[in-house]
């Protein structure tokens, strides 16, 4: 499976956070860790910015959000996208 992966400026305009609050809730684990693409750079699989988008519309809990943030991160191994 072919995934669109995304840069750091294209998360935080999906979102609407800085890069400053984006690294402290990945910290949390509040958000899903970015892949090394390069030596050093980084990106994030497109989809799942918008499924922690989905999770905090809904008002999920901050142990609700931390689990859909380890499967989406298991769902870049087992080839396949978790949809919210």
């Amino acid at each position: 499976m072919a995934y669109r992966i995304i840069r750091l400026p294209e998360v935080c305009a999906k979102t609407g956070r800085p890069k400053s609050t984006l690294y402290d809730l990945i910290a949390k684990g509040l958000f899903p860790r970015p892949i090394k693409i390069g030596l050093r750079t980084s990106a994030w699989v497109d989809g799942e910015p918008d499924a922690i988008n989905a999770a905090y519309a809904k008002g999920q809990s901050e142990d609700d959000i931390r689990q859909l943030v380890k499967e989406l991160e298991a769902a870049r191994t087992a080839d396949r996208v978790v949809r919210q």
